[in-house]
């Protein structure tokens, strides 16, 4: 096996914002494309542009047509009042489409905090949600996610944590990595505690179509006015690849987003906007196979883990297409994960690029041979160290 520091230590950051090393990235560009099966990301089995052309009907021709123009900076018209139509009531003032949701939450941070704010944020979390807010200099507050609650929050622990000085409470649910989510009245308890400091509430909602034993949560931007939404369609949609995200908030926000645009990409392709605007109107079509198929693969997982309960336990998730597993063996476990990748060719994700070391981050969304082949090696290896 191949020795390699920590990912933690690995590469030292190089900008002039002092970010840290996103972790989760670092990894996925170590072993993303140098495996066989992953089970390590958190999307569904991605679709190919033939099979969205055929599910959503649309023809050559309406491609051919299309003239590369530049777009407009919130958007093309046509993609906005999709999403718009989908989220929002059919209001397109309050909708801008990004360049996945990574965009969406860099201009959030680095348009509204300023560096002495306090921001509350989940924990553990994906890093992109609180690193750049710590790049700008601002003081975290971590609300925890415990595995003796089954990873749901305490809305006791919020209290305690926000005040009157609180400028953002940052979360995503269904949870990545955990699966854990809340219900419709914990989400408006959530609002309430947000309104009640007048705090800006950033709802990541990547997998809110990924849910199994309740509904989907509804959209918050339409219930509290400082409510700010993030969406991809990387996670639920099986379109990673076609780099679509949105950003839902008031005019007044998404006219500083503008600003900030100008500034770096501009405004995204014509191309990428139609085929969005397609998907956006018959989601449905794209999304409930994948949910259907996870669902199934979901049980597939539980029932291994539970025949391997003396190596793995964890909590069922309740939405999205990853768990959090811990791991019960002897190996350090960020080890075993670069063993995993190198020996036996399956990306599994450490539990460190969330914070927590004794974790991994599982993934079932994909395939279910790939699946199957994943938790296979993984067993052959759990069961050489013990």
């Amino acid at each position: 096996m191949v020795v390699r520091p920590s990912v933690a230590e690995e590469i030292a950051p190089r900008t002039a914002m002092p970010l840290e090393t996103a972790l989760l990235e670092h990894w996925m560009r170590l072993y993303y494309f140098e495996v066989d099966y992953d089970i390590g990301s958190s999307g569904v089995q991605d679709y190919s542009l033939r099979e969205i052309r055929e599910m959503l009907g649309i023809s050559w021709e309406e491609l051919d047509d299309l003239v590369f123009h530049d777009s407009q900076t919130l958007g093309g018209e046509d993609a906005r009042q999709a999403l718009a139509d989908r989220f929002l009531d059919g209001d397109a003032s309050r909708a801008m489409i990004t360049h996945g949701s990574t965009e969406a939450n860099f201009l959030i941070m680095t348009g509204l905090l300023r560096a002495g704010d306090d921001v509350v944020v989940l924990d553990p979390f994906y890093q992109q949600l609180y690193a750049v807010a710590e790049a700008v200099g601002c003081r975290l507050h971590r609300w925890p996610l415990r595995p003796e609650r089954s990873f749901r929050p305490d809305f006791n622990e919020l209290r305690e944590l926000v005040t009157t000085s609180t400028k953002m409470i940052v979360v995503n649910f269904p949870h990545n990595p955990t699966g854990a989510t809340l219900t419709a009245a914990e989400q408006q308890e959530l609002l309430d505690v947000a309104e009640s400091v007048g705090a800006y509430l950033v709802w990541d909602g990547a997998f809110t179509t990924l849910t199994y034993d309740s509904d989907p949560l509804p959209e918050p931007v339409l219930r509290y006015e400082r409510a700010i939404s993030m969406g991809t369609f990387s996670k639920a949609y099986g379109l990673p690849g076609l780099r679509v995200g949105w950003c839902l908030a008031s005019q007044e926000v998404l006219a500083t987003f503008a600003h900030l645009r100008d500034y770096t990409l501009l405004h995204l392709s014509p191309l990428v906007e139609k085929l969005a605007a397609h998907v956006l109107r018959h989601a449905e079509r794209l999304t409930e196979p994948r949910r259907v198929q996870a669902q199934v693969h979901r049980q597939l997982l539980d029932d291994w883990i539970r025949q391997r309960s003396h190596q793995v336990r964890w909590v069922l998730p309740q939405g999205g297409v990853c768990g959090f597993p811990e791991l019960l063996v002897g190996e350090n476990v960020e080890t075993l994960c670069h063993r995993l990748a190198q020996e036996h060719r399956v990306l599994l994700v450490p539990g460190i690029c969330f914070g927590m070391e004794r974790h991994v981050r599982l993934g079932f969304g994909g395939s279910q041979e790939n699946l199957e082949g994943g938790l296979e090696r993984l067993g052959r290896l759990l069961d050489s160290v013990g």
